[in-house]
């Protein structure tokens, strides 16, 4: 069975940095894509920066430019750089895998809480 452990929320003021990490049970290279999505109160769960297999990244536009997405294949994790963090990013962060298998197989982490003040 397929667990993906996310660690590194809490909170900081704006501006600041906080690194998100995703520990896979198996290889990262076993999933399609990896990525990190979130969900603030009330509003639906949004897609942050993925990573696909082959290496090609996405972000949303919110994020673009603050947020790097990273594999590291040895150790199994996807983390999630966050700089310049703002109010707005503040939300339960889900790591992601998706894996096709003549169907597609979708994990999701348990979620970590960052909170950026103001």
């Amino acid at each position: 069975q397929v667990r993906l452990v996310e660690s590194g929320g809490g909170l900081v003021q704006a501006g600041e940095s906080l690194r998100l990490s995703c520990a896979a049970s198996k290889s990262v290279f076993s999933f399609d894509a990896m990525g990190w999505y979130r969900q603030a109160p009330g509003m639906q769960r949004e897609l942050v920066a993925t990573v696909t297999r082959g290496g090609s990244t996405n972000y949303a536009d919110s994020v673009k430019g603050r947020f790097t997405i990273s594999r590291d294949n040895a150790k199994n994790t996807v983390d999630l750089q966050m700089n310049i963090l703002k109010p707005d990013d503040t939300a339960v962060y889900y790591c992601h895998a998706e894996e096709m298998r003549f169907l597609r197989y979708d994990y999701w982490g348990q979620g970590t809480q960052v909170t950026v003040s103001s």
